[in-house]
C-alpha cells in the first residue's frame, strides 16, 4: 500500500511548532507567556519556533505596553488556519489509509 504524505506542511514538523498552532487554533490570541506556560518550553526555543511560523506567515505578532511592561501576542493568520487545517486533514487521511 502506498502512503501519500501529500498536504503535510514542513514548518509543522516540530512538535513545538504543531503545539504552538494547535493551541492558537483554539485560542484568539496568546501572549508569549501563556504559550510557554501552555507548552512548556524555555523562551528561546518558544522564541525560535514563533519566528519561523511568523516567516511562514502562518501567525500574526502584536506588541503592546501594559502597565508600562511590554506585551506581545500571537494570532494564527487565515493562511496558518488554512495550512494548519490541510496538514491535520493530511494526518488524518494517512491514518485512515493505514487501517
Amino acid at each position: 500500500m502506498k502512503i501519500s504524505i501529500n498536504g503535510l506542511h514542513k514548518a509543522f514538523e516540530s512538535r513545538i511548532r504543531l503545539g504552538i498552532m494547535s493551541v492558537l487554533a483554539v485560542n484568539d490570541t496568546l501572549d508569549f507567556s501563556s504559550l510557554k506556560d501552555y507548552l512548556e518550553v524555555t523562551d528561546g526555543n518558544l522564541a525560535s519556533h514563533l519566528k519561523a511560523l511568523e516567516k511562514e506567515h502562518f501567525i500574526e505578532v502584536t506588541k503592546a505596553f501594559i502597565d508600562r511592561k511590554p506585551n506581545t501576542k500571537y494570532a494564527m493568520t487565515r493562511l496558518g488556519r488554512k495550512a494548519f487545517e490541510e496538514h491535520l486533514t493530511a494526518l488524518e487521511n494517512l491514518i485512515k489509509s493505514q487501517k
